[in-house]
């Protein structure tokens, strides 16, 4: 796809968060043909290295952002760089907000987390979005038995927004192989744990955490079990040396 950046395989868009946003909204408003967002991270793209149906799927996606101060500091070392980082959680509140302008008009559609978040996280965002319609929540615990019920519950609300977070490379997979069934959605938002932070079970890190690029580190400190993850990052920045040895050498 044109304007990407490739970083060992996996595409981003060279926009901007304003830019992206714009994208979204003319698409929530049918300006626009549906697309997928998604937000590879250094863990994801690792993961989509090893396994080539989840890359083709990302390199698929209508909008791929880059969610991770990593992917920022790979595509400069690269020679090719973006123009900032865009957090996820921040378009998806950028697009429940811009849908609560039209109420009605734009449902959404809250898809993961535990038993209880998404429905916190909807009234969470009523209450600071009073236009927002939420056409529906499910959590995140089931099978790919129950993938088609669940779909069709998607399909059946009316939303056009929906926010899938199921984890990655769950979530991703999950759109790829269902979107079809859910016509009349015109966003599907892969965010992660979004609705955690949307339903104030999870603090998004502190500014000053954000500004130097340590969400990571504020994560772990607040998940332990979350520094596992953190074993990818080195394994994304050899395979980054390597790919820029090969820039040099022309192969």
């Amino acid at each position: 796809m044109e304007n990407r950046v490739s970083i060992c395989g996996v595409g981003f868009d060279r926009v901007t968060a304003k830019e992206a946003k714009n994208r979204l909204f003319r698409a929530l408003s049918g300006k626009k043909p549906p697309l997928s967002l998604y937000t590879p991270n250094p863990e994801i793209v690792e993961l989509a290295c090893r396994d080539p149906e989840l890359s083709r799927i990302l390199n698929e996606a209508g909008l791929s952002v880059a969610d991770g101060v990593g992917v920022i500091r790979a595509a400069r070392m690269l020679g090719d760089p973006l123009p900032e980082r865009i957090p996820g959680v921040e378009l998806g509140e950028a697009m429940l907000a811009f849908c609560a302008e039209d109420g009605e008009a734009l449902p959404v559609f809250f898809l993961g987390g535990k038993p209880g978040i998404a429905e916190k996280a909807a009234e969470r965002m009523r209450e600071k979005y009073p236009g927002l319609s939420v056409a529906g929540t499910a959590d995140g615990y089931f099978d790919e038995a129950k993938s088609p019920e669940v779909a069709g519950r998607v399909a059946s609300s009316g939303a056009v927004l929906l926010f899938v977070c199921l984890g990655a490379p769950k979530q991703e997979k999950w759109i790829a192989a269902h979107r079809a069934k859910m016509p009349g959605v015109r966003v599907f938002a892969a965010l992660g744990g979004s609705l955690d932070v949307y339903a104030g079970a999870l603090r998004r890190a502190p500014r000053i955490f954000c500004r130097f690029g340590l969400e990571w580190l504020w994560r772990v400190i607040r998940q332990p079990s979350r520094i596992r993850r953190l074993f990818a990052v080195p394994a994304f920045l050899r395979r980054v040396r390597r790919e820029k040895r090969r820039q040099k050498r022309g192969d």
